[in-house]
């Protein structure tokens, strides 16, 4: 059991170490201490990542596109079911407070991603930004990763996509509506609740409910294309809300819709159990029941075709409801027709050989 100590603001109750640590700590009281010592406040502290390369690739069959740009490692939303929360162990960094708090920007990100798409064999395929963590948690206003990101794709012409829980996004609807004229854009936007108070425990820095249908709005209305990601739908805490997501991002504009079950991985299963110990305690032991149902018996499974949306009579339920509702309100299917990849060119630079004809 690692020491759990709440700090305001932040999702993680404590800062267990990743799995590749050699050593781990645990806390006991030794009797010396006459009360408890409020927690000291939990400062950001961001560095830069030296990164050689900005374009990731992958070959998972589910996931719909096989490369991805993330401009940040961690992320300040402090979102307590995050999957991402593992890779900090490979920093020798916790998972825990440690995701929320330790943060990492790509200082090139636009220098390498225009030398990438120069390269004489790129070919272009769609590109998902903050596949891992957002692309604009709060220190994308000061440090603007994004936004560069975004202005070199805009101008090689690349498709892209990105998923978002910010209303920051809209400081760039200049940039995203022109895409979006060209057919090189598409946003996600993630809803996971609509109440106020579940979301100040299960995501503390991320925008409201209403700011991000007010962002869905927006966007919808310079004619950029919002999918509400109804994500994660997690049982017995924010399953009963898919229904009312689904009509509140329709009726805010959004063509397309998806959802993803409640995701496990590695040292986020521990970390979601010290929340739902700390926060809904009552019923924390039939929330992981409704999990393990879903996920073969297990915290998760993370079998390709199963791992977004889970197996068994429970997950089936969820996909129905999911679907029928859908349906109802009348999401489109297809996103991926958006995209117009023949657009894409490099602009001509100085030293440029230029062509024959």
């Amino acid at each position: 059991m690692a020491e759990r100590q709440l700090h305001k603001g932040r999702g993680a109750t404590s800062n267990r170490e990743g799995r590749f640590e050699s050593r781990s700590h645990e806390a006991f009281d030794d009797g010396w201490a006459l009360e408890e010592e409020p927690a000291a406040r939990l400062e950001t502290r961001v560095r830069p990542d030296p990164a050689r390369s900005i374009i990731s690739y992958n070959d998972s069959p589910d996931v719909g596109f096989d490369r991805s740009i993330n401009p940040y490692r961690g992320c300040e939303h402090g979102c307590i079911y995050c999957y991402a929360r593992p890779s900090h162990s490979y920093l020798s960094l916790s998972p825990g407070l440690d995701f929320e708090s330790r943060l990492f920007f790509k200082e090139n990100a636009s220098g390498l991603l225009e030398a990438a798409l120069r390269k004489p064999g790129y070919r272009p395929a769609l590109i998902s930004i903050g596949a891992n963590t957002d692309a604009y948690q709060p220190i994308e206003r000061e440090y603007r990763v994004t936004r560069a990101v975004l202005e070199v794709l805009l101008r090689f012409r690349h498709p892209a996509s990105l998923v978002t829980k910010s209303a920051l996004v809209l400081r760039d609807l200049d940039l995203l509506s022109e895409m979006a004229q060209e057919r090189l854009i598409a946003v996600g936007v993630s809803l996971t609740s609509l109440d106020p108070a579940l979301k100040r425990t299960l995501e503390p820095r991320a925008a409201s409910a209403r700011a991000r249908l007010r962002v869905i709005r927006e966007l919808s209305a310079a004619g950029v294309p919002v999918t509400a990601m109804i994500s994660p739908v997690i049982p017995f805490v924010n399953d009963a809300e898919i229904e009312r997501l689904l009509g509140a991002a329709r009726e805010s504009g959004a063509r397309f819709a998806r959802y993803t079950l409640l995701r496990l991985p590695h040292e986020v299963a521990p970390l979601f159990r010290d929340w739902l110990d700390e926060h809904h305690s009552l019923r924390a032991a039939h929330v992981m029941s409704l999990v393990a149902q879903a996920r073969g018996g297990r915290d998760y499974d993370a079998s390709w075709g199963q791992r977004f949306t889970g197996t068994g009579a429970y997950a089936e339920l969820l996909g129905q409801r999911f679907r029928l509702a859908a349906q109802r309100l009348g999401f489109e299917q297809d996103a991926e027709r958006i995209f117009d990849f023949a657009r894409f060119a490099p602009p001509t630079v100085a030293g440029d050989q230029l062509p024959l004809f």
